[in-house]
């Protein structure tokens, strides 16, 4: 299932690329099948290539094995029963896969649609006010521009400023060689194209979906705090031969308190962007695009033309949004008949039910540690799915019982007394010939399985990305078709976490630490729904979560409020390898056996060394280049 894109420095455009409707509030597409020099030099040009901008984000948000390169090997998830090597390399867990390699790593799907997005940016920003284009749309241009790039430095280090034609110049000619500016120097590119587009840009989107004031600046704090960290190296990892100093000659400190300003500034000028009332109202599907979402890749039900992936069974690539399959289990084969019929329980439109590939499984620690509370803190109820229930017309047998549809067939529960792991009086494991590995316990009617028992088989779903849709709609998408929800790639709830961190790291301002973290704290303690029950709910625990915040804050607890926050957002390795506690964190983990009645935790390591900080330059791209073998080996990082 590998696909290794080819990047040729000279590429023009994107391949799908859209163009703006004048009189609408949404972005509508027609497909082209590429941009050429003389098309940004017409205000229509310049309008559609501005749409192709969005539409990229359809090749990063969705991507199934992307996704899995961002979360596998970290304390979030590891390989389900499943995975391939497609996790299995990125999971680093000892004696599975094959490492780390320039031919496996699943990053490369972002390497050639970045920079194909990067030139069509250029294009925009050279051509667009000679075409007479708005400077609040060209801010747009800038602002992706400062994205993708930032994107591109995270994960490879120093990347091409220079796409053939001069740094940060449209390229329309071809060529075969490439240079890599250092860390730094992308780094002062990308300051100034955020910076240019916080300018710019207006406070309320043109459109739904699109950037303004507020994205940007929530870009700008990223890549700020992000640098600092850089700068300061704190565990010393040998990034590849820069100059490890910013051209401002400013320092580590400076750079927390501008990530400080920046996220701050937003917070505080958020124009229409915010904080939904509950974490839950955040991720729920028929919420989708609200206020705290700054920035998403767009996907609908009510077109597959402009779903713009199609309805089909898909393979996991972009642009579909293949990510709500891969955290999923089986847990279809919970009730089903000998020929594998699912009886009772099926994959749906709902968001606890996506088609199951059993691909990723969160690690022991997610449960015990990481979501410790699930009594006071809705985060737990509003990420995962706690409950399965039935959801087809028939009844079930369940442990004994006769239920219907609605009512739980499964939950996961805190370990206890009294729960029987054993067989039912046919000598059958509980949870029939799914063999799910559940137990009984006289407190419910339904089978339970204890959180220090759950396997890479059987596992809690991911709730806040499955899929949704509307019950008038259901009959337009089928329910194992590619995903029509769009996915979320930066929220507003970010800013608090990114100013809490970079106050640790000696920020000062009218917030603290720990200031910051409880507004988000405290609204995690507000429920209006229970996804474990299925039933509306009135909760305020806000009070004793805010108490339950240490007096201090440390930068561990800040990356378990991140985890608690944006748990499986396609963030989780960058906030490890940013902060430099990959290794320390993750180097062990916990977890159960590989199948449903395997429920001895076990500790499994990790092969995590310093060369791994950066992910290797694709292989097609070191291919594609007419260099000397040693000019290639200086080009790919270290160690690969």
């Amino acid at each position: 299932m590998k696909n290794n894109k080819i990047f040729k420095l000279a590429c023009l455009a994107a391949a799908s690329s859209v163009a703006l409707a004048s009189c609408s509030d949404i972005l509508e597409e027609t497909p082209r099948s590429s941009f050429t020099p003389d098309f940004f030099t017409t205000e229509a040009g310049v309008m559609g290539g501005l749409t192709a901008m969005y539409e990229h984000l359809r090749h990063i948000y969705g991507h199934g094995y992307y996704y899995a390169s961002t979360e596998c090997g970290t304390d979030e998830y590891t390989y389900a029963q499943s995975g391939d090597n497609n996790f299995f390399d990125h999971d680093l867990t000892e004696g599975v896969g094959e490492g780390m390699k320039s031919t496996t790593s699943r990053s490369d799907a972002i390497w050639g649609n970045l920079f194909t997005n990067i030139n069509t940016c250029s294009g925009v920003i050279e051509n667009g006010t000679a075409a007479g284009v708005d400077p609040a749309l060209i801010a747009e241009a800038y602002f992706f521009r400062a994205y993708d790039y930032f994107m591109l430095v995270s994960t490879f280090g120093g990347v091409p400023l220079d796409l053939g034609s001069g740094e940060l110049r449209f390229n329309a000619s071809p060529s075969r060689t490439s240079v890599r500016n250092t860390i730094p120097e992308v780094y002062e590119a990308i300051f100034a194209d955020a910076q240019k587009a916080v300018a710019d840009l207006p406070v309320s989107s043109r459109v739904s979906g699109a950037v303004n004031k507020t994205t940007a600046r929530a870009l700008l704090a990223k890549a700020y705090l992000t640098f600092a960290w850089y700068l300061e190296n704190p565990a010393d990892i040998d990034y590849p031969a820069s100059d490890k100093r910013a051209k401002d000659n400013k320092s580590a400190g400076d750079y927390f308190q501008l990530a400080y300003n920046t996220a701050l500034e937003a917070i505080n000028n958020p124009g229409d962007n915010g904080l939904e009332d509950t974490f839950r109202d955040a991720n729920k599907g028929d919420n989708d695009r609200n206020k705290e979402w700054l920035l998403w890749a767009d996907h609908t039900y009510e077109s597959e033309q402009y779903n713009g992936a199609g309805y089909g069974w898909g393979n996991g690539n972009a642009p579909g949004n293949f990510m709500p399959w891969l955290p999923s289990c089986n847990i279809a084969s919970l009730l089903s008949d000998n020929g594998g019929n699912n009886l009772s329980y099926r994959t749906s439109w709902q968001q606890s039910n996506p088609r199951p590939w059993t691909r990723m499984c969160p690690v022991n620690d997610v449960y015990s540690k990481t979501f410790a509370d699930k009594t006071n803190d809705s985060r737990f109820d509003g990420t995962f799915v706690q409950t399965y229930r039935i959801n087809n017309a028939d009844a079930a047998t369940v442990n004994g019982t006769e239920m219907q549809r609605g009512d739980a067939i499964l939950t996961f529960i805190e370990p206890t007394t009294g729960v029987d792991y054993g067989v039912n009086d046919k000598g059958e494991p509980y949870g029939n010939y799914g063999n799910i590995g559940a137990g009984k316990h006289a407190s419910y009617t339904e089978y339970v399985i204890e959180f220090d028992k759950i396997t890479r088989q059987y596992y809690p779903g991911l709730w806040k990305i499955g899929p949704y849709i509307p019950e008038a709609e259901k009959g337009n998408v089928g329910e194992n078709a590619e995903v029509a929800r769009p996915v979320c790639g930066m929220k507003f709830s970010e800013l608090y976490l990114i100013a809490a961190e970079a106050a640790v790291k000696g920020a000062t301002g009218t917030q603290s630490a720990r200031d910051l973290v409880n507004v988000l704290r405290r609204r995690a303690g507000k429920w209006n729904y229970s996804n474990a029950q299925d039933t509306k709910v009135s909760y305020d625990y806000s009070a004793a979560m805010e108490a339950a915040t240490p007096a201090t804050i440390d930068i561990n607890y800040i990356l378990d409020e991140r985890s608690r926050e944006l748990f499986g957002e396609y963030v989780r390795w960058n906030d490890l390898v940013r902060t430099q506690t990959w290794e320390t964190r993750c180097k062990e983990y916990t977890m159960c056996g590989m199948n449903g009645n395997e429920h001895n935790q076990q500790t499994f390591r990790r092969n995590i060394t310093r060369q791994l900080y950066l992910r290797p330059i694709p292989q097609g791209q070191l291919d594609a280049l007419e260099m000397t073998d040693d000019e290639k080996k200086a080009y790919q990082n270290p160690g690969y």
